[in-house]
């Protein structure tokens, strides 16, 4: 059977084809005082795909871009199958909950978002009594479940992918520098375990208080990381704060050149080789020349340069787009979704786990200069490879 996966070359050359995208539906609240009664399809057989994005406080202009690159992903591949609606879910979850119902009110076939986990997990219980299969744009795997994905880019696999790189180089020795946060242990965590799995050693594993000074905990893993064959440091902190964190271990004797620095995609932002501690450093993140047509593209229609979150709802609305035409009305189930050979979009080869994780083909890229350098790339398939 042939992959289900999305042709970037065909997108590609759909997005040249490009004049202006339609608009989408956005409603805010307060709800029509009569809502229609939805059904999954329009009169004309169109499948309500719904979009819950904060398009008013403080993540706004997060949303509103999130919703362009959704009206030019409609406009590329799906306005002949998709009635796509925006609903205003705020950034409480309370707010998320209010346009879960409309949409779920609105006959929803398929709901794209909420933007955060807090979001996501507040809908949750609504998700698990009406029966519409979510795709959340939150990275935070710990909402995931059943029938809610979490689309964004998790922190987890950026670790397991940036260290399965460094023990191919030859590296068995790793340490951990962060901070003493949610974010910080589970990054830890995630170092430990697959190192474990790949038989390397963690030689020291050093957390840090917010604020506090850096001194004592990087003396500690200055000492631990003392000794014979090179290690892999993973320093998962965004800056500017890490220019501060590099140079206390600098300070407490930690060569900087004789280490592999290793990090997540915090380290996936404009600028980030100014940072000069940070030059040689490996990071996982997608492969951001498959985003070049992309960025080119919203560029154009929009006049500014896209949120990097945007790509996210492109990639839904298209992979939307791909389900509307697999029958009458679509398939929007979760044994549909959850195709073992994925689908593939602007940021690469993704697909949907049972548990509500998505599993993203991402590439290690090094830090040089003015500009990041895949030195090792990211997957064209899933084919043949496990599960994480």
């Amino acid at each position: 059977m042939r992959s289900p996966l999305l042709a970037l070359a065909t997108v590609a050359l759909l997005l040249g084809a490009c004049t202006e995208p339609p608009q989408t539906t956005t409603r805010l609240a307060p709800r029509p005082t009569q809502p229609l009664a939805g059904s999954p399809t329009t009169s004309s057989g169109k499948a309500r795909i719904a979009m819950l994005l904060p398009l008013t406080g403080r993540a706004a202009p997060i949303g509103q871009a999130m919703q362009q690159a959704a009206e030019m992903a409609l406009f590329d591949a799906g306005s002949r199958d998709l009635a796509l609606a925006a609903y205003d879910s705020g950034d409480t979850g309370e707010s998320a909950v209010e346009a879960y119902k409309r949409a779920q009110a609105d006959g929803a076939a398929l709901i794209l978002g909420p933007l955060f986990g807090s979001s996501a997990s507040a809908i949750a219980p609504l998700r698990r009594s009406d029966r519409i299969n979510v795709i959340s744009f939150s990275n935070d795997e710990s909402v995931a479940q059943a029938g809610l994905w979490v689309m964004g880019i998790a922190a987890p696999p950026q670790v397991r992918r940036v260290v399965d790189h460094s023990i191919s180089a030859g590296i068995r020795r790793f340490a951990v520098f962060a901070p003493r946060t949610t974010y910080g242990d589970q990054m830890g965590r995630t170092l430990e375990s697959q190192v474990a799995i790949r038989g390397g050693t963690v030689v020291a594993s050093e957390y840090y208080d917010e604020g506090a000074d850096l001194g004592a905990a990087s003396r500690r893993l200055a000492d631990a990381t003392r000794g014979d064959g090179k290690v892999a440091i993973l320093v998962p902190v965004s800056p500017p704060r890490v220019t501060t964190v590099l140079a206390s271990l600098t300070g407490a004797g930690v060569d900087l050149k004789s280490v592999q620095l290793i990090g997540t995609g915090v380290w996936d932002v404009p600028g980030i080789g100014s940072e000069a501690m940070l030059q040689g450093a490996w990071y996982a993140a997608p492969d951001p020349a498959r985003r070049a047509d992309f960025e080119r593209k919203f560029v154009a229609t929009y006049g500014r340069p896209p949120q990097r979150l945007a790509t996210l709802a492109y990639d839904a609305v298209a992979l939307a787009g791909q389900l509307a035409r697999l029958k009458p009305g679509g398939d929007f189930s979760a044994e549909a979704l959850t195709s073992a050979n994925g689908w593939y979009g602007v940021d690469g080869i993704f697909r949907f786990l049972p548990d509500g994780r998505t599993e993203r083909g991402l590439a290690v890229i090094e830090i040089q200069g003015d500009r990041s350098v895949v030195v090792s790339p990211a997957p064209n398939t899933f084919a043949g490879q496990p599960t994480n």
